[in-house]
């Protein structure tokens, strides 16, 4: 690595360290010329694989929109920002270990999905209404009813009925 205050071509490490989030190592450097420090950050490079759509288009993954469907389910939503980012995290890893070059975009429809479903009932049958093109109430009605159904126990306490009994 060059040093960036004297360009000399070598320099070396003085302290390495993971980042919090666990995904970069961050590395103290010193200039054996100028000895000054600076800071470098290391990342894996990754290769996201193409999205095959339903209607056969194909585009690369895009992590912003993965974001800004998931944030647009939550949309005032009481999920902290903390559990969302979380559930991004896990859909990334989802797709950085299918280990194919591409996904088809129902696969990645359902990880988000199962994730929202962790996070809030309605969010979740937010994002399943576009993703699965809901046609009329009925459709929504029969979404909440088995969500209810299949809701976990422990998820029963920290969310609100979607239906009046």
């Amino acid at each position: 690595m060059h040093c960036p205050f004297c360009a000399y071509a070598d320099t070396r490490v003085v302290d390495s360290r993971l980042t919090e989030d666990g995904f970069q190592v961050r590395r103290r450097r010193e200039c054996p010329a100028c000895t000054q420090r600076f800071t470098t950050f290391e990342t894996v490079e990754f290769k996201p694989p193409n999205i095959a759509k339903s209607d056969g288009r194909r585009e690369p993954f895009d992590e912003a929109k993965l974001r800004r469907g998931i944030d647009r389910a939550l949309q005032k939503r009481p999920v902290s920002s903390e559990a969302i980012e979380a559930a991004v995290q896990q859909v990334l890893r989802e797709v950085r270990s299918f280990g194919e070059r591409e996904i088809s975009s129902i696969k990645l429809g359902e990880w988000v999905m199962r994730e929202l479903r962790k996070l809030d009932q309605v969010a979740y049958v937010r994002f399943a209404s576009v993703y699965r093109r809901f046609e009329d109430v009925k459709e929504f009605r029969e979404e909440i009813e088995k969500l209810e159904r299949d809701l976990p126990s422990f998820l029963g306490d920290r969310q609100l009925n979607l239906l009046d009994p």
